[in-house]
């Protein structure tokens, strides 16, 4: 890869040791109005998408913030990761405000999504901070997830809008590049506790995080649906369908998903950067230095 951010190996991690993490700072979809159901004209697929784009841009602040508490005395290597994986979500914030604003003029009222996300993060305050670290090393988990899902298997977005298709894959390459970051900041942050601690908590956090991320995100696609008055037993199960049957985004992701509670668990254990390459090249002209500060 022809990233520019290559870091030290002094701290012992399965991230990769010559894994490089790149900020590619692309902008898509400006001066750009796509069809209402841009992907594949399926009303379930584009509500599931933009539902979860509603989330990310006070859930990329709120993951941002999680990691940067726990800076402090972290390896050359891990504050290099740290910065990379700021520079990187501050960019996807950006992008998914301009594709949530896209979807708002298609006609769709996706308010609810960010009050709900709002929210929620406002029962995090005055929570522990490694609560909320833990919170972002599962969300990242679920994001990690969803990228190789949509690079592995590139029939997930045919039909797609090429503008949307292309930001979509672009944000996939990057879940995936810093993927162990939250991990190994976790890993540092509780270097003091002991084994089956730090294994009780997240795998608590892990369960309660799928719960929600599940059920908000049925429903929000479900409400999104509602807006194109697609409602009643047959839409649900048409939901039902496209998360576990075809193309079956939750069924697929289940053994990674499942990998996480097992003992030694780590992000990169599933060394999946093949993916990154099939698309390395689409967006090389946006490569920034990943170190700078």
């Amino acid at each position: 890869m022809n990233a520019p951010a290559r870091f030290d190996t002094s701290s012992t991690t399965a991230t990769p040791a010559d894994l490089t993490i790149s900020v590619r700072d692309r902008r898509f979809a400006r001066a750009h109005t796509p069809r209402r159901w841009w992907l594949n004209n399926d009303p379930v697929a584009t509500a599931w998408m933009n539902a979860l784009s509603a989330t990310f841009p006070r859930g990329e602040a709120f993951f941002i913030e999680s990691v940067k508490a726990f800076r402090e005395g972290a390896s050359l290597r891990l504050e290099a990761e740290i910065r990379a994986f700021v520079r990187q979500e501050i960019n996807h914030t950006r992008e998914h405000i301009v594709f949530n604003k896209l979807a708002e003029s298609a006609g769709y009222d996706i308010s609810f999504i960010d009050r709900r996300v709002e929210g929620l993060l406002g029962q995090l305050k005055g929570r522990p901070q490694i609560l909320n670290l833990a919170a972002t090393m599962a969300l990242e988990h679920f994001t990690a997830m969803l990228g190789h899902e949509l690079l592995a298997n590139p029939q997930l977005l045919d039909g797609a809008d090429p503008e949307l298709a292309d930001l979509w894959r672009w944000h996939a390459i990057e879940e995936i590049e810093h993927k162990g970051v939250a991990y190994d900041t976790w890993l540092h942050a509780t270097r003091d506790w002991s084994r089956w601690r730090r294994w009780r908590v997240k795998s608590i956090m892990m369960l309660l995080v799928t719960v929600r991320f599940i059920k908000h995100r049925w429903q929000e696609t479900a409400q999104l649906l509602g807006q194109d008055g697609l409602t009643g037993a047959r839409w649900q199960l048409r939901i039902a369908s496209y998360l576990l049957v075809r193309p079956g985004f939750l069924r697929r992701i289940a053994p990674q998903w499942a990998a996480y509670f097992l003992p030694g668990f780590h992000p990169w254990n599933h060394d999946d950067r093949h993916l990154i390459g099939r698309h390395e090249g689409e967006f090389a002209d946006a490569l920034l230095p990943a170190a700078a500060e």
